[in-house]
């Protein structure tokens, strides 16, 4: 009963434990996003690359109507991040022409830092926040939204002083579809196999508690049965079988599933 509870539970974590992603966006020359949600830890990733010499920002959320037929978005007043070679900074954009405003606090929680260069002149940040801060400057992801707008800037030459980046150093990218990533199957199916085929000699990887394996030929006469200790990793021996094809199947306290092998 016991291990049939934590089964139960292990299910209905990987259940809840959704997550959704753009994947990566391209929106300028060598300058990408990419935005995961997990709705599990109510956490927002933002993986941004940029040139590696300069400072680029995204902006992000749901922006108003293209009113300067550009695609919309750098907004005055809404939220954006931007790069200044130390550390992503959290601030809110005051219109277009004008230096943003860094938010009082920063609530973007540093990942990884990976300088590409020289190979690419290409630098790749990750950084994460809470989907709800609490604080008004700041978007408010939403899990069950499903797309976001991105818009991007970079300075125009190498430096970090943020100035005007012109025209051709913007870019957009409205309605990116936000994509649910598949949920890690706990059954007794996701178990794996390996090497297969094998001399006899297997290993069986279950991702949930495996009791014992019942060993068949291909024509349904059974051979054996192979009881499992408590361990996520089993070996399998049926060496010395006669070479071709053998059905396992795979029991535990509430399930079955069947797995085909080669033995040459």
């Amino acid at each position: 009963m016991k291990k049939t509870l934590l089964l139960i539970t292990l299910i209905s974590i990987s259940t809840f434990a959704q997550q959704k992603t753009t994947g990566l966006v391209n929106l300028l020359s060598n300058t990408t996003a990419t935005l995961l949600l997990d709705n599990s830890a109510q956490t927002a990733t933002l993986t941004l690359t940029g040139p590696n010499d300069r400072w680029f920002a995204l902006q992000f959320g749901s922006f108003p109507d293209d009113s300067d037929g550009m695609g919309g978005g750098m907004g005055d007043g809404l939220d954006l991040v931007y790069w200044n070679n130390v550390t992503l900074v959290d601030a809110s954009h005051n219109g277009i022409g004008i230096a943003p405003t860094p938010d009082a606090t920063n609530n973007w929680t540093f990942i990884s830092n990976t300088d590409n260069s020289p190979s690419t002149g290409l630098r790749t940040i990750v950084f994460s926040r809470p989907f709800n801060t609490g604080d008004a400057n700041d978007y408010q992801f939403n899990f069950n939204d499903s797309s976001i707008d991105f818009a991007f800037a970079r300075r125009s030459s190498a430096g970090y002083t943020l100035n005007s980046h012109g025209f051709s150093n913007r870019g957009y990218a409205v309605d990116v579809s936000l994509t649910t990533l598949g949920v890690e199957d706990f059954s007794l199916n996701a178990t794996q196999i390996y090497p297969n085929p094998s001399n006899g000699e297997f290993l069986i990887k279950a991702k949930t508690t495996l009791r014992e394996v019942n060993v068949y030929s291909q024509t349904g006469t059974f051979v054996k049965t192979i009881k499992v200790e408590e361990s996520d990793t089993t070996e399998i021996n049926i060496k010395g079988m006669q070479t071709g094809v053998y059905l396992l199947e795979l029991v535990n306290d509430t399930e079955k599933s069947w797995k085909k092998v080669i033995v040459k």
